[in-house]
């Protein structure tokens, strides 16, 4: 016995949304037994882009019983039959939030209408329920509300039974299938092979452009968290929805997954990386040469385009460095940018500066020591091999920090030997260092996790 059901909602999904209609249709495979129809109050205002979609308004609803009142008869409706829905896991998580808030445990097989037709139908232009229902003939009365919509997924779901010569449906409900969790539009072939293998994932739409990096030390098994019922936050349809395909790469190891997810979010900026999308500020020292000669040092914003001798996450970092790169090297902290204060340097006026700010000490004396001081810069950090697991038992990974600062990453023989700089140059591809990677980079040199870090 089936329940092909269709709800209209406040908006996209489970956790923060409610239901403000239902409608259930009873089928035995052959036609429908019985139906069920109501609007829901869901307690709150309808957004006017829902009344826009669905005609349905907050005054509509407002003598229409709560779920709270109904959920009852709809747990009943729907317990112990095959729920069957167009887009099955949109429909199936506000149906189990609700009837779990009001103390129902309701568990259920599942068949989505998008994904059956995709197998039993393939090669249409589109598997939205409009698209399908006018490529199959299917007339769609009252569009975009609760009714309407069921019972077009009825007529579609019976076109589907008499073509399924291979038998789809019942492969479908094979406790083990995996299908009801996956995205309509995602073929279960992409995720069956996907690794159980560290690296970056990728998830693509129709049009093949990336909308979601990820990283794990087991891509299934990450992608798989994403689509079952825990993952509220990937019940939202618009995204489950707009996934057409996986790509990935592997990196072997933790470090260098981390690094290349920030670095493909950083190129390809997906539309739904919302943690990682926002540039990171960073500060840098920079330096000039002023009319009269002399070459000086501002601390400021690093703008796209520019080439700061030294990067920080914070502009406090970078004024403590360069105060004591002031101090290391006799230098005049007014010429530095030091000192905001309009006037004489402080340190002139205390008898602690050469007074090139004043024009006492040439430009040609003091651009000596200002030469030593940008030399010291990359000076101060280690040059060190982060070496871990490859990509397969063959090679090894190394990620080169030159100096302190990161250079890249990349891959070799395991029978090679890192030994000095130049032969660990040769293995890595350079790349940008950013606030996010050097402090993943630093992290890992303090607490190496299975890696060895060699100091070259």
């Amino acid at each position: 016995m089936y329940a092909i059901v269709d709800i209209e909602t406040t908006g996209g999904y489970a956790e923060n949304h409610r239901i403000t209609e239902v409608a259930i249709y009873h089928h035995d495979g052959v036609q429908i037994t019985a139906t069920f129809q109501t609007l829901i109050n869901p307690g709150r205002n309808i957004p006017f882009y829902i009344t826009g979609l669905t005609g349905i308004t907050t005054e509509m609803v407002l003598d229409s019983p709560t779920f709270e009142e109904v959920a009852s008869e709809i747990f009943q409706q729907l317990d112990g039959k095959i729920f069957v829905a167009h887009n099955a896991h949109f429909d199936y998580s506000f149906l189990k939030k609700e009837l779990e808030g009001c103390g129902h445990n309701w568990q259920s097989k599942k068949l989505c209408t998008v994904r059956l037709s995709r197998k039993i139908i393939p090669g249409l232009r589109s598997y939205s329920l409009g698209s399908l229902a006018e490529s199959l003939g299917i007339e769609i009365q009252n569009r975009h509300r609760a009714d309407g919509d069921a019972a077009a997924t009825v007529k579609v779901f019976e076109q589907l039974l008499r073509r399924d010569h291979d038998g789809q449906i019942v492969k479908a409900l094979k406790r083990n299938s995996g299908e009801t969790i996956l995205p309509p539009n995602l073929p279960k072939e992409d995720f069956d092979k996907l690794p159980a293998l560290p690296g970056v994932y990728y998830f693509l739409n129709s049009r093949g452009d990336v909308i979601y990096v990820g990283k794990a030390l087991n891509i299934k098994k990450r992608i798989a968290g994403h689509f079952s019922g825990d993952a509220r936050e990937w019940s939202r349809s618009k995204i489950r929805n707009e996934i057409h395909h996986i790509s990935y790469e592997l990196t072997g190891n933790e470090l260098i997954a981390l690094i290349l997810e920030s670095q493909e979010i950083r190129r390809l900026w997906p539309k739904y990386n919302q943690a990682q999308k926002f540039k990171t500020e960073e500060w840098g020292i920079f330096e000039y040469e002023d009319q009269n000669g002399y070459r000086r040092f501002s601390v400021n914003l690093v703008m796209k385009g520019t080439r700061p001798l030294q990067r920080f996450r914070n502009k406090s970092e970078a004024w403590n460095f360069l105060w004591q790169k002031v101090r290391e090297f006799d230098l005049c902290p007014k010429l530095s940018g030091l000192q905001v204060a309009k006037g004489l340097c402080f340190d002139y006026q205390a008898g602690d500066c050469h007074g090139a700010c004043m024009g006492v000490e040439s430009a040609k004396k003091y651009n000596k020591r200002i030469v030593k001081c940008i030399q010291s810069f990359q000076e101060d950090g280690e040059s060190v091999a982060i070496i871990g697991k490859g990509r397969n038992i063959e090679e090894q990974s190394l990620v080169l920090v030159e100096r302190g600062a990161y250079v890249g990453f990349g891959f070799f023989d395991r029978q090679a030997a890192i030994s000095d700089l130049e032969s660990a140059r040769t293995y890595v591809k350079r790349s940008v260092e950013t606030p996010t990677v050097k402090n993943l980079v630093h992290s890992y040199i303090t607490n190496p996790r299975g890696a060895e870090v060699v100091v070259l």
